[in-house]
């Protein structure tokens, strides 16, 4: 596997466990109001979709770069997960976060948002796990 592709999924699963699971929370603690909170984690989220298409992007240039030396990224699995977290972003920004803006039906569409999250951060938990060689003990 190659460097690239190594930084690539570690960028995505760190920024979307950083984002979601730490700084977004911590917002809600800290901010005075959750209308100013919930305006910066839009604005991070938006963000974070960017990162999750691009280190997608990268995994999968990599993987067809590298296909006769990268076996564990062309897995089909391997594919199934990069490409589904990647929809997920697309989903969950230009179909959730339009309605959480407008505060439409705000409790169903941000318990999807939030599912759609964590479900993309499993994914990319799994390719991390799935591209990362197992540690030798010497």
């Amino acid at each position: 596997m190659t460097r690239l592709a190594l930084w690539g999924v570690a960028l995505w699963w760190s920024s979307l466990g950083l984002i979601g699971f730490l700084v977004v929370p911590l917002l809600f603690a800290r901010l005075p109001t959750p209308a100013m909170a919930g305006n910066m984690a839009a604005g991070l989220f938006q963000a974070q979709t960017w990162i999750s298409l691009l280190c997608g992007l990268v995994l999968l240039l990599s993987g067809q770069s590298r296909r006769r030396t990268s076996p564990a990224l062309l897995s089909p699995a391997v594919l199934m997960f990069i490409m589904a977290g990647m929809l997920l972003a697309l989903l969950s920004e230009f179909s959730v976060a339009p309605r959480i803006l407008a505060r439409e039906n705000l409790r169903l569409w941000h318990g999807i948002g939030s599912a759609m999250y964590a479900l993309q951060f499993l994914f990319a938990s799994l390719v991390f796990w799935k591209l990362t060689p197992p540690a030798s003990i010497e």
